[in-house]
Parts: C-alpha cells; sequence; structure tokens
C-alpha cells in the first residue's frame, strides 16, 4: 500500500514509529507536512500539490495533526478522503475532537461518565458557576489548551473567582470543572484502535502538581483497566466516531469519568510503558479497511 504520514516533523517519536511499522509490513511510506500542501478544487478531480507534484494513487493516510493546525490540516484530511483515501482519523471527527465544549456534549449525549463541567458566555455570577460544579476545589480549562497548558486548580472560592474574572476579562473562553479529590493527580490513557484498548498506562503528576500529563514531568505505568473503563473508553471513541484516539479518564467513586478523547495521541509514552507496538497495530488497522 502506499500511505502517507501527515505530520510537520520526520523526527517525532510517533511520526518515526508509524514510518517503521509501515515499512516493516512492506508498505511505501512517506511523511509530507499538511502546511505544504495545496488543494486544489475542481469538479470531479479534487487533488494535493505538493512540492512540485501532485500526489496520486494514495490508499491511506495516517493524519499527526498539531491543534494549532487544526483548521488547514482538517482541510488536507477532507481532500484525501475526497480523493478516495483511507484515514485513520477523519476529518469530521478530527475537528470534533478539537472543541473541547463539543466533545463533552457528545459524550453527554452518549450517556458517558464525566466530571460536572460549566460552560458560560462571560457570566458575571461567579459565584453561581462555582456554586454549579459543587464549589472549590475545582478546575478551569481554556477551551483550546493541549498538554495540561491552560489548566488552573482553584482551591479556594477567592482564587476561583479571580482565575475565571481574569479569564472573561480577557474574553478567553473557558470551561469549569468539578475537582475529582479522589483521583489523587492520577489519571488513565487508554489507547483505542478500531474499537479495542490496544494498551493502558496511568499517569501520574509529580508532586505538588495535579496535572498528570508526561510532557509536566508526570511518571506513567501500565495499568489493567477494569470491564468498566475499558468499557466507557471504546464508548467515548465510538461517540467521537475516532477509529484511532487516546482516551483520558478519572477514576472516581462513581465509575469512571472521561476527561478527554484525543485524536492524534503521542505513541512515545504508551510504548514505553506497556511495551506494545502500537503504531503496528495502527498499520495493520489500516490494512484490515483497504
Amino acid at each position: 500500500m502506499n500511505i502517507k504520514i501527515l505530520s510537520r516533523n520526520t523526527n517525532l517519536y510517533s511520526t518515526r514509529r508509524l514510518v517503521e511499522a509501515a515499512k516493516s509490513r512492506k508498505h511505501d511510506v512517506e511523511v509530507i507536512d499538511p502546511l505544504k500542501c495545496d488543494i486544489v478544487i475542481e469538479k470531479r478531480n479534487p487533488n494535493i500539490y505538493y512540492k512540485g507534484a501532485y500526489i496520486e494513487n494514495v490508499d491511506a493516510i495516517i493524519p499527526r495533526i498539531g491543534s494549532s493546525v487544526t483548521f488547514y490540516g482538517t482541510a488536507v484530511v477532507r481532500q484525501f478522503e475526497m480523493m478516495g483515501a483511507f484515514t485513520t482519523t477523519e476529518s469530521e471527527a478530527l475537528v470534533r475532537s478539537r472543541d473541547k465544549l463539543r466533545s463533552l456534549q457528545v459524550l453527554s449525549r452518549a450517556k458517558i461518565g464525566l466530571p460536572k463541567t460549566v460552560f458560560t458566555n462571560y457570566s458575571r455570577d461567579v459565584e453561581g458557576v462555582i456554586n454549579q460544579v459543587g464549589g472549590t476545589p475545582l478546575v478551569i480549562k481554556l477551551l483550546e489548551g493541549t498538554q495540561g497548558v491552560g489548566v488552573v486548580l482553584a482551591e479556594t472560592k477567592n482564587a476561583a473567582e479571580s482565575v475565571i474574572e481574569a479569564f472573561n476579562g480577557l474574553q478567553a473562553r473557558v470551561i469549569v470543572q468539578e475537582f475529582i479529590k479522589e483521583a489523587k493527580g492520577a489519571d488513565i490513557r487508554a489507547f483505542v484502535v478500531d474499537g479495542h484498548v490496544v494498551g493502558a498506562m496511568k499517569r501520574q503528576g509529580k508532586e505538588g502538581e495535579f496535572r498528570s500529563n508526561l510532557h509536566r514531568g508526570g511518571s506513567a505505568e501500565v495499568i489493567q483497566l477494569t470491564d468498566e473503563e475499558e468499557i466507557a473508553a471504546v464508548k467515548a471513541c465510538k461517540a467521537m466516531g475516532l477509529g484511532v484516539a487516546g482516551v483520558d479518564l478519572l477514576q472516581s467513586t462513581r465509575g469512571p469519568l472521561i476527561l478527554e478523547v484525543n485524536s492524534s495521541p503521542g505513541l512515545e509514552g504508551i510504548e514505553k510503558a506497556t511495551g506494545k507496538d502500537i503504531a503496528k497495530t495502527i498499520i495493520r488497522y489500516i490494512e484490515k479497511n483497504i
């Protein structure tokens, strides 16, 4: 097969591993920068012009689209879909996953456990917002934040009011969520491919840090999911329409609570924690669909 990986950096761990896995399965594979693709639109003949030539005969693509280039990256994915290529992440699912508010609404409609969340149009009733999620401590998240950036734990009412009012003053869109104390600064990343959890790790925030992101110094260890956690992760991916995804969830006294469904999950943390060849699993998923 002819596989294209949409990535802006060939040296990234995830990109390198996917190239290795595709080559080990005897496929032709190339990394292309989605921002350097020209989208050519005409009647019945969608094309992509890249580095002086039209891209032809593509069987499948693996989008590795960063959040900062979602708009153009999604347009490129959509163009490949119009050209008949299979994609591990469909364009509509990619757009849906990048909107935190929309994602939570989709998951809520699918009756999936979530931390209680409030979103307002810069409401001046900050005290009411705080009370809606059960008071402090609470978590405030920028809608556009990634890798733990733009996530604040407000431990007191005064702190929560100050942060929310500051974001409102800047007209920065935020969601306010209840703080799940029993999670103890840890969350679970379940990696789902084709409706199956193929690996899971528990991420623990470093001392004094409630965010468990590995980019922020957190640690990871392999974990065996309970049936309830596995079902929740798979159900979340299905609701979002994602064939490949990283599902972040919290362990709570009322069962697993989904934090986020990531449409471009990194491979480094999960492969090193579990010792599994996740990249090969993604390539085999493509083979099954071609």
